[in-house]
């Protein structure tokens, strides 16, 4: 893998061997890109006290023992003891070199393949997604397109709620006012269930037919179950419709819902009885894994059989673990779901390890978020106080992107204007959400997130559109050929910067797919787009002698190349024109 920072790591590591005069010492040497030169080492610190020395004596003799090689240009100690790194611009010319002929931008495959389950969206059928399923589908999605170009095999699992009360209070509402079909679409089915809701908080009467209905709807009941799926089929068609425009890559064949699992609730709770893990508490079966306590103190219980008989989010979550290890073949399993649920979520991990379900090897990480606030820094609302529909959001975007669309393009149509409004209105969601740290509440802007400052996805999709420019005008002068056998040179100031940037695109990918931080990939393609403007201000491209040209137009090109890979794997298109 093209990775600057991992060569400067290992010839920081052999030299500190050096000094220790033991060449298989264990070290810790922590190298990354700094401000003061192209990287930095950080290692003195932690030798100082073994060698009995000054940490800056230590960073002296470490950077003496650098200064020679293909990979540096020098090694200057600077404070206490940090080691401020100078790559040679051949290496950085030759690294780039690579990266241009690589199709994969220098990112290699992982070398063992983990089976990834990513759980994610999970909107409940029968009403509309609103904008609290905004932030798990398009983080989950963006984690599962990473994780899938870094090498591993990706199941996505989309954990509908096509079960439990809300299908209760709808087919009890059917059957009250007599309706034998669930037709129309999803605007109507959410008015019915609307009404359903009233009736269910107004009186314990319906609230009571509507649990049984559960029950009936788990038992395999023939009519609830025919009325179940009509609902079902109006609003998966929907959400169909509405994945493919936030190009989301969800289909039929990972739906998922908590149906899929009715099947084995029953013998899962009596394997968790028989393990002696769940007893019955106040008329339920419960689980109370070690360690989580109430308020009061007490052992808190993970519910997985309720009172009235029908099994709870526990059981199902349970149940569809055990799928996801024994059937997918799962190494590592990541629940986007909102952070309010971690306890759950820890409860229903420790159960399962207790159970014996979940080998050692298999991670399960709770990719936790926090929520889309309104500029009143509460919850966002419609104005009526109810949740903002996303189908609703998502025209919003795309009608005010029409007034940035194409502006820095004047010859295009009507329908590429729309296009490209589609494109910026779309992206500008996905990504103000994605370029927020995942798991703090942020504030929802409009003008911020479809601002040209900043970063923002108009930003970023300007940069790809100015550099296509430049490519469709080098092309026209048919230097298409040269651009492919062009040797990289690096001078100038700006040249260098973006170098660095781009060359640092592997191992942010590495990095994502670990920490699962999809705003860090934003903050880089951010950090990328400013250092091409830098250049494009600095150095002329078209306008210089043939070799530099030749050069800057690869320069050119790799960025287009890095920002378009980017912008996919957090699920935006890069426009070829604004």
């Amino acid at each position: 893998m093209i990775d600057p920072s991992n060569d400067l790591n290992q010839l920081v590591r052999a030299s500190v061997r050096a000094e220790l005069g033991d060449p298989d010492a264990a070290i810790e040497v922590s190298v990354h890109r700094s401000e003061h030169a192209d990287y930095q080492a950080d290692v003195a610190l932690a030798l100082a006290r073994q060698l009995r020395r000054s940490p800056r004596d230590v960073a002296v003799a470490i950077a003496a023992r650098l200064t020679s090689g293909e990979v540096l240009k020098s090694a200057v100690v600077s404070g206490p003891g940090f080691i401020n790194l100078t790559c040679r611009s051949d290496y950085l010319a030759a690294q780039l070199g690579r990266m241009h002929h690589d199709m994969r931008l220098g990112v290699e495959r992982a070398v063992i393949p983990e089976t990834v389950v990513v759980d994610y969206s999970s909107p409940n059928l029968a009403k509309e997604m609103h904008v609290g399923h905004l932030r798990s589908t398009i983080i989950g999605d963006c984690l599962a397109r990473a994780l899938e170009y870094l090498g591993h095999d990706v199941r996505r699992q989309n954990h509908i709620g096509d079960w439990g009360t809300p299908f209760g209070m709808l087919i009890e509402q059917m059957l009250d006012e007599g309706i034998t079909t669930g037709g129309g679409d999803v605007n109507s089915l959410s008015a019915f269930y609307r009404a359903a809701r009233l009736k269910f908080d107004g009186g314990a009467g319906f609230a009571d037919r509507a649990r049984r209905r559960v029950v009936l709807l788990q038992q395999g009941d023939p009519i609830t179950l025919k009325l179940w799926r009509q609902l079902i089929d109006v609003t998966t068609a929907y959400i169909d419709a509405l994945y493919a425009r936030l190009r989301v890559k969800l289909s039929h064949q990972d739906m998922a819902g908590e149906s899929r699992y009715n099947p084995q609730l029953e013998a899962l709770v009596d394997e968790l009885e028989h393990l002696g893990l769940a007893h019955s508490s106040e008329s339920a079966i419960c689980v109370f894994p070690p360690g989580f306590f109430g308020r009061d103190g007490m052992p808190l219980p993970l519910i997985v059989r309720k009172q009235d008989g029908g099994f709870g989010y526990a059981a199902t979550d349970l149940a569809a673990l055990k799928y996801r290890v024994d059937r997918l073949g799962a190494n590592r399993i990541l629940y986007v779901v909102g952070a309010p649920q971690s306890q759950h979520f820890a409860m229903v991990f420790e159960t399962a390890r207790l159970a014996g379900w979940v080998p050692s090897g298999v991670r399960l990480e709770h990719v936790a978020f926090g929520s889309v606030l309104g500029q009143d820094g509460k919850v966002l609302k419609t104005r009526a106080g109810e949740a903002v529909s996303l189908t609703a959001l998502v025209e919003e975007a795309v009608d005010r992107a029409k007034g940035i669309a194409g502006r820095g393009a004047p010859g295009l149509t009507e329908s590429e204007r729309a296009r490209i409004a589609e494109m910026v209105g779309v992206g500008s969601v996905k990504y103000s959400d994605l370029a927020n740290d995942r798991i703090r509440d942020y504030l929802f802007s409009w003008d911020r997130m479809l601002s040209f400052d900043g970063n923002t996805a108009p930003y970023l999709m300007y940069a790809h559109a100015r550099i296509r420019s430049i490519l469709r005008k080098a092309q026209a002068g048919h230097e298409e050929l040269a651009l492919a056998a062009a040797q990289i040179t690096i001078h100038a100031p700006a040249e260098r910067a973006l170098a660095l940037e781009l060359l640092e695109f592997p191992s942010t990918l590495v990095r994502l797919g670990e920490t699962l931080q999809p705003h860090r990939l934003c903050q880089y393609l951010f950090q990328v787009a400013t250092a091409f403007t830098r250049f494009y201000e600095a150095c002329p491209v078209l306008n210089v002698e043939a070799t530099t040209r030749a050069s800057r137009l690869v320069l050119c090109s790799l960025t287009a190349r890095v920002l378009a890979c980017g912008m996919d794997l957090i699920g935006i298109e890069a426009p070829e024109q604004m």
